[in-house]
Formats: structure tokens, C-alpha cells, sequence
């Protein structure tokens, strides 16, 4: 009996002993826990978050250029092509007939009778055609008219300008034989028109907008060389 004892009280230290160098061997051999590894985890999610913000950012600021660019060119649109200006109606020049080229002197009969072709000129500076109705140029002497011609309707190009010749005749028939006189003491003959064209400005054929151009001349001429000069309009 006491030798059976002995047996298993040894046993029992054998074990012992294997159970506690195992659990050493395990301690050691175990895998080590890096105690960075949750930091570097943060740091690149971080990282991650930031790069992420930049390119939101970087994306919102092409399309607040875009959307600048684009409303800068819609404002340059609407200041230049979609403006709608008010064309000009001038006198460009003119010529004479010599066979209609008549200027009397005399004190009993002091009078003029001259046909002069004028070319007249209708710029339009918008970038749309300008269409004009009929219409009439008056020439006066004195603030006494001595002619008028007529103005057939048409269409002005956009940007450009155009020219046309109108057949006057001037006659001093109702003119004041006091007023006639200064004409006659001298070599020149000074005359002023007036005129007026209604029309509209079509822009990209879906904008009317009517437009009304005046004109108002001042010109001299002159009966020895028989010529225009001193032409001047406002």
C-alpha cells in the first residue's frame, strides 16, 4: 500500500512538471501583439479622409471655373452681339449735272435750279440685318425746303454699311428774293437735310426690336467748281 502511494505521488509530479514546462514553452512561443499596429490603422485612414477632401475640393473648383468662364461669356454675348444699337443715316457725298447745273443772277430773276445725285449711306453696327421702310430726305436752304427725294425701303448687313445714290432736284422757286440774294452775291450755296428711316433690328431672326435713325446734315455748294464740300453730320 505505501509503495502504490510512492507510484502516484510521482506520477503526479511527472505531470506537474510536463503540464508547467508546456505552459513556459507556450508563453515563449507565442505570436507578439505589435502595439503600433492600431496607430498606423488610424494614421491611414486619416490619410484616406484627406485625400478624399482634396479631390472634392479640386473637382468643385473646376466647376466654379466653368460655371465663371461660362458666365463670363454669356455677359460678353449680351454686351456685344445681343445689344441692339441705333444705326446712322448720313449724307456720304454727292454729284452735279452739268446740263441741270443752272444758277441765275440776275436782279430781276435770282434763282437756282440744280439736280444733284446724293449717295446716301445707312450704317448699321449691329450684328443682326436692319430693315427699313420707306422713307424721304428734304434739303433746305434757309430752313426753306428746295427738295426732296425719295427713299426706297430695304435691308442694311449686319456690321456694314449701305450705300445708295437718290436723284434731287433743287429749286429755289420758294425762295424769298431777299434770302435769294445772298446766294447770288456769293459762290457758295448752303443747304442742311433732314430725314428719318423706322425699322427694326432682327437678331438670329428671333429678336425684333425697332430702332429709329434721324439725319441731320449741313453742306455747302459750291457753284464755281460745282462741287459738295464742308459736309458735316451729327
Amino acid at each position: 500500500m505505501k509503495v502504490n502511494l510512492a507510484i502516484f505521488l510521482s506520477i503526479e509530479q511527472s505531470t506537474m512538471v510536463e503540464n508547467k514546462s508546456e505552459a513556459v514553452e507556450r508563453a515563449y512561443t507565442s505570436p507578439q501583439v505589435n502595439p503600433y499596429s492600431r496607430v498606423d490603422e488610424e494614421v491611414a485612414t486619416v490619410a484616406e479622409r484627406e485625400d478624399r477632401r482634396k479631390k472634392r475640393l479640386k473637382c468643385f473648383m473646376y466647376v466654379a471655373a466653368f460655371v465663371v468662364f461660362q458666365t463670363g461669356i454669356i455677359l460678353i454675348f449680351a454686351l456685344t452681339v445681343m445689344k441692339v444699337r441705333t444705326p446712322k443715316f448720313r449724307v456720304r457725298s454727292a454729284s452735279f449735272d452739268t446740263d441741270t447745273f443752272n444758277i441765275t443772277t440776275l436782279n430781276t430773276n435770282r434763282s437756282f435750279h440744280i439736280k444733284m445725285i446724293a449717295e446716301l449711306g445707312v450704317k448699321n453696327p449691329n450684328f443682326g440685318r436692319y430693315k427699313y421702310q420707306d422713307s424721304s430726305i428734304e434739303f433746305y436752304y434757309m430752313n426753306i425746303k428746295v427738295g426732296e427725294a425719295f427713299i426706297p425701303r430695304a435691308r442694311a448687313r449686319p456690321r456694314s454699311t449701305r450705300k445708295f445714290n437718290v436723284p434731287v432736284e433743287l429749286s429755289s422757286v420758294n425762295v424769298p428774293r431777299t434770302l435769294a440774294a445772298q446766294f447770288a452775291a456769293s459762290t457758295v450755296i448752303p443747304l442742311s437735310s433732314q430725314s428719318r428711316l423706322r425699322g427694326k433690328v432682327e437678331l438670329m431672326k428671333i429678336i425684333k426690336k425697332n430702332k429709329y435713325t434721324n439725319m441731320s446734315c449741313t453742306m455747302e455748294i459750291d457753284t464755281s467748281s460745282r462741287q459738295l464740300r464742308n459736309l458735316y453730320c451729327r
